[in-house]
């Protein structure tokens, strides 16, 4: 499956809503679609679906161009958040529905609803309405629904959005496995990063309707591409600091932090952005790192998170303030709210960012 370069321009916008899209999907693959609320995923999605029109350019499956197709000529199963589900018909009607429409023979219809109801365990509810189930028995019955037509592409519209916390984590994972069992192609929408870093063979990162970024997601993680993708991605986002480039390093207010040995005789001088992951900081002694006051401490059990200001950045107006610097420490020995520290930045761990353009400084 493939977008070609393919656009959407809505009537009277400025900009495109989707601007040349180009990402190619393989046979089997499981791939999110990530980004912050308006960056355009959910018009990706249902363009590929046929919802949307495609403005320029092409989208394929299986080599064939889909643009003109009605959708449901495309052989694609939706998934919504608010699951879609007909509130006066039980599960196993639910279920069928699609199969009846289509006119199937019932035999076929009913063995196919029994064998959708086995994989996801409703064998015990099929005669229950959807008021009389839980938030998680819901998406289920909206994922058999789209598992029973047997379709070439499943298409989920941030499927776990209306599910609680716990129940999103567990659901996640039975999406994830049930994908890999069934081998169908996916296309995943959310705007929730650890989503995507769980369930995604690949994580397509989306920016005002641009693609930022698709690789693997430790690729993500671990080589951004610029400042956008290395802020979003990961959880706790990295810090991303200004600083200046000089003879001695990278100064950051008056600390000077030595540059990576691949960047010595790379980078010139000048501004930069400067991104750290909050587990690649250590706390030392007073004079010896970027000096901050710890605003908040998070405990999370096995481990903590420093949410600590700047103190060079500690002078603007509160509504000019810098973000807060996290970082990753042993719950043990956090320090406490208030606190003076000092911050440490691990030599080989740091990323550097066009300040203008955002783009990575490589080697």
């Amino acid at each position: 499956m493939t977008y070609s370069s393919a656009s959407r321009i809505y009537p009277k916008a400025t900009t495109k809503a989707i601007n040349e899209l180009s990402l190619e999907i393989g046979d089997g693959e499981f791939i999110v679609l990530v980004g912050p609320s308006g960056c355009g995923k959910t018009t990706s999605l249902r363009m590929l679906a046929g919802l949307e029109q495609v403005d320029e350019g092409d989208i394929l499956i299986d080599g064939q161009s889909v643009v003109h197709l009605a959708p449901r000529e495309r052989d694609i199963a939706m998934v919504l958040q608010n699951f879609a589900l007909y509130p006066h018909m039980n599960v196993a009607d639910n279920l069928g529905f699609a199969l009846r429409i289509a006119k199937l023979p019932k035999p076929e219809i009913k063995a196919r609803v029994a064998e959708v109801a086995k994989i996801l365990e409703l064998e015990d509810y099929m005669d229950r309405k959807p008021a009389q189930l839980s938030g998680g028995q819901r998406q289920r019955v909206a994922m058999g629904r789209a598992i029973v037509r047997q379709p070439r592409v499943f298409l989920m519209d941030e499927p776990l959005s209306n599910l609680d916390a716990k129940l999103r984590v567990a659901t996640r994972s039975e999406i994830a496995s049930l994908q890999r069992r069934l081998g169908v192609t996916t296309v995943y929408v959310t705007h929730d990063q650890v989503e995507a870093m769980t369930m995604g063979d690949r994580v397509a990162v989306i920016k005002d309707g641009v693609l930022q970024q698709v690789d693997v997601p430790s690729v993500l993680y671990e080589s951004p591409v610029n400042a956008f993708v290395a802020g979003f991605i990961g959880s706790p986002a990295m810090n991303l600091i200004e600083g200046t480039i000089g003879p001695d390093g990278v100064t950051v207010g008056s600390t000077i932090l030595p540059l990576p040995r691949q960047f010595e005789r790379a980078v010139g001088s000048g501004r930069v952005t400067v991104g750290v992951r909050p587990e690649s900081v250590a706390l030392g002694g007073e004079g010896k790192g970027i000096p901050a006051v710890v605003n908040l401490v998070e405990e999370l059990g096995a481990e903590a998170y420093l949410y600590a200001q700047l103190e060079h950045t500690a002078r603007r107006s509160a509504l000019a303030a810098a973000p807060d610097f996290i970082v990753r420490v042993d719950p043990k020995s956090a320090p406490r709210v208030g606190s003076r520290i000092e911050l440490h930045v691990k030599r080989q761990s740091m990323l550097l960012f066009d300040i203008e353009s955002g783009a990575r400084i490589s080697v």
